[in-house]
């Protein structure tokens, strides 16, 4: 069955992809279950977003403990300047490790990067349990910070590639990351079939180290009392208690876990990067599905090298400088080139308007919030703060599991006109009762209930969603840095929001709660008409979105002729093109693709 129109390289996307789902698993958490190996990889990269959001929750309840306070001779008791500087530092650090991660990810492999950051994380949790005085938490939380940047990163990449079961091509379908945490690792890497329930393993992670840090500091705030005669124990626990997840991260890496097969590729090591999918799959190295994924792997690499030998040819003697360059002109361009200006802009804002909706805002400072609305007490304060853990765990999985059934629009309204709500709402209760919570307690409990459906508003929404949209808006030769690129400003203004928002609780409460519906209600009009419906999008229809015309026409041309060059369309049946190979822009480099056509078979 011949395609007059189709791509160089043979038959319809769309038979292809129906060709590799007869090798592929069973789809969703079953896809996962069904293969114990490949669950349990799951399950243990799913540290690293434990770790994470534990982080995140943790320094808030320790804030307000008495003991923590009198180690650092009150710097942080009270909102404002000082106590935003040593929560945000920690962000600060986090954005430098998330940058300095995609360059030690090749250089030295994703399972060895891993283990550094665990040791760099170590090595600022243990600063931050010596504390004698402020500085000592600064520096800690610094380093710690890079340890945690670099995690967020690259600990979802090596799942994604070590869990992937088939086509890494196919991409434009599923991917939900409070990201930062992967920065794109399962939209650039990540197979259809399982990439939703991938997201949802380490989705809930995340959202389950918040909630476990925040009861965590509940727990603990009980220690020799709450007063003067707390003990020191209550604050060193939270704090060191993480140490646990990430050491049992970094021995699994150093001593049970193999190397990711891209990295291996990447490294030339061909006949390695099949025994390691081969043990993966708890298959042989025969097996159909092993060395179709095997040549898709190779196809990717070779499709990366030959993208960037035709845009950069001045840059292909293999040297530090020339891979440099090309790693600097890439991001250039997505300032440079009008299209990718533009898909970079709706990333960059998209993440902006995530950041400045209050989210973090909460998760940083929510016992001094409740505080502010009539909670008095520390216990009672680091009780509601427990609950928005909670309600930040149990409202993320229906988006996990259904986001893919509705718009990415649609959901993101919803959350925004939600939250936009919520924050009006507590801003008229602050108004009308701030100075009067104390004959007020329904009021109080009222402000209290509508942060906890503002977070139940920014669970189903903004926190996946707008990771998704991230993705899917770049053609596929520009994805991965575009995602990197909205990472970053996820992270920037993280570390903006931390810093701003305590000064901004000390001045008024009551301005900060409308400051930040105004910014939702300006997020939700930037979207409703500058941002475009992704859902079902072809990466076709995208450049037309976008302005541009044949970028993913040519990304398409390009890999299609690469699989059929290197023998991956005929594996599948599905080269019936008798065309010789063609010419290749990499003129005498061509030879490569040749020199690749067959797999490595193990030595008898």
């Amino acid at each position: 069955m011949g395609h007059g129109t189709a791509p160089v390289g043979g038959g319809d996307p769309h038979d292809l992809s129906a060709k590799r789902r007869q090798y592929a698993g069973e789809s969703g958490f079953k896809g996962l279950i069904s293969n114990g190996r490949t669950f349990a990889i799951a399950l243990f990269a799913s540290l690293g977003g434990l770790v994470y959001g534990y982080n995140q929750g943790m320094f808030s309840s320790i804030l307000t403990m008495h003991a923590f306070q009198n180690r650092i001779q009150g710097y942080a008791e009270k909102t404002g300047a000082q106590q935003a500087i040593v929560t945000a530092i920690l962000e600060l650090g986090a954005w430098i490790g998330s940058l300095m991660n995609g360059y030690l990810a090749d250089a030295i492999g994703r399972r060895m990067t891993t283990i550094v950051a665990v040791g760099v994380f170590t090595v600022g949790v243990i600063v931050q349990a010596t504390t004698a005085s402020v500085s000592y938490m600064f520096a800690g939380r610094f380093v710690t910070g890079l340890g945690v940047g670099s995690l967020s990163m690259i600990v979802p990449l090596y799942n994604a590639e070590l869990v992937s079961l088939w086509s890494l091509w196919l991409i434009a379908n599923w991917h939900a990351c409070e990201i930062k945490l992967t920065v794109g690792a399962f939209a650039v890497q990540a197979p259809p079939e399982i990439r939703g329930s991938l997201v949802a393993v380490q989705q809930l992670a995340i959202t389950f180290g918040i909630m476990v840090s925040f009861w965590i500091g509940y727990g603990c705030n009980f220690i020799g009392g709450t007063g003067v005669t707390q003990s020191n124990a209550a604050w060193l626990i939270p704090v060191c208690i993480q140490l646990i997840p990430a050491l049992i991260l970094g021995a699994g890496m150093a001593f049970f876990m193999p190397q990711s097969p891209r990295h291996l590729i990447n490294q030339g090591r061909e006949e390695e990067c099949l025994k390691v999918l081969s043990w993966l799959r708890n298959k042989s190295t025969d097996d159909m599905g092993v060395r179709i994924e095997f040549l898709e792997i190779k196809a990717m690499y070779l499709f990366e090298k030959e993208t960037a030998a035709a845009k950069y040819p001045q840059y292909q003697d293999g040297s530090r400088h020339s891979n440099f360059m090309i790693l600097v002109n890439d991001y250039k361009s997505l300032v440079t080139n009008p299209s990718l200006f533009r898909r970079s802009a709706v990333a960059c804002l998209v993440m902006t308007f995530q950041q400045w909706n209050g989210i973090n805002a909460i998760n940083y400072y929510a016992p001094f919030i409740f505080r502010g609305i009539g909670l008095g007490g520390s216990t009672l304060e680091l009780l509601a703060t427990g609950v928005v853990g909670i309600m930040e765990f149990v409202f993320t999985i229906p988006a996990v599991l259904y986001v893919d059934k509705f718009g990415r629009k649609s959901i993101l309204l919803a959350g925004a006109i939600g939250m936009a709500s919520c924050h009006f709402i507590v801003a008229g209760i602050i108004g009308g009762y701030e100075g009067h919570f104390e004959t007020n307690r329904t009021a109080a409990w009222a402000g209290v209930a509508f942060i906890w459906i503002f977070i139940i508003n920014f669970a189903y929404s903004w926190g996946p969603v707008a990771w998704i949209v991230v993705s899917e808006v770049f053609p596929l030769s520009m994805r991965a840095k575009g995602v990197a690129l909205g990472g970053s400003s996820n992270w920037l203004n993280n570390f903006a929001v931390g810093m701003a928002t305590s000064p901004f609780i000390h001045a008024s409460q009551l301005g900060t709660f409308i400051f930040f519906g105004v910014i939702t209600v300006i997020g939700a009009l930037y979207v409703f008409f500058l941002v475009p419906e992704t859902k079902g999008r072809t990466l076709e229809e995208m450049d037309e979105l976008f302005g541009a015309t044949g970028m993913a026409t040519a990304d398409e041309e390009r890999k299609s002729r690469i699989e059929r060059e290197i023998g991956l369309l005929s594996l599948l049946g599905a080269d019936e093109s008798p065309e010789p190979m063609m010419h290749s822009p990499l003129g005498d480099d061509a030879k490569v693709y040749q020199e690749h056509a067959d797999l490595p078979r193990e030595k008898a």
